[in-house]
């Protein structure tokens, strides 16, 4: 099993980067006894949401389960995102979340997603979902540990 996060655009030095590599890290050690692998972070560039969607096609790993951030996606609480990390786990899936630009994901990639995800109506900057994304797959790893998900 791999988790890649492919996101559109470079993290530069800042707190979004401190923020996103520290809960990269726990999730790494959170992860680790729970049969979960450390998250690979890809970065891709391009310029307009169709350019960016072929780049995010050819980072994307075969028969992995996609996860598009997407305003128009599902509302998942921490639990939920657990459960289906938790199962991807158990078959032994990979797994790619894709965060798109400031321009969004093509609509073709969009389609091609096995889950939309978003975390509220209101649009957030890509840099920030970077963060709240790490966040909480860090949080779903803690649930999967029996940890209270509230105190992760």
């Amino acid at each position: 099993m791999k988790i890649t996060l492919i996101a559109v655009g470079r993290l530069r030095k800042g707190p979004e980067k401190t923020l996103v590599d520290a809960y990269l890290d726990r999730f790494a050690k959170t992860g680790r006894g729970l049969g979960l692998p450390p998250v690979a972070l890809t970065e891709v560039e391009g310029r307009g949401a169709l350019s960016e969607a072929d780049a995010i096609v050819r980072a994307l790993p075969d028969g992995a389960a996609v996860v598009m951030l997407d305003e128009r996606g599902q509302m998942l609480s921490s639990p939920d995102l657990a459960s289906r990390l938790g199962a991807w786990r158990d078959q032994a899936r990979d797994i790619a979340f894709v965060i798109g630009g400031a321009d969004g994901l093509d609509a073709a990639l969009r389609d091609r997603a096995d889950l939309a995800i978003s975390f509220g109506a209101m649009v957030w900057p890509h840099m920030l979902v970077r963060v709240m994304l790490t966040e909480q797959l860090y949080r779903a790893a803690s649930i999967l540990a029996g940890s209270p998900y509230h105190r992760a």
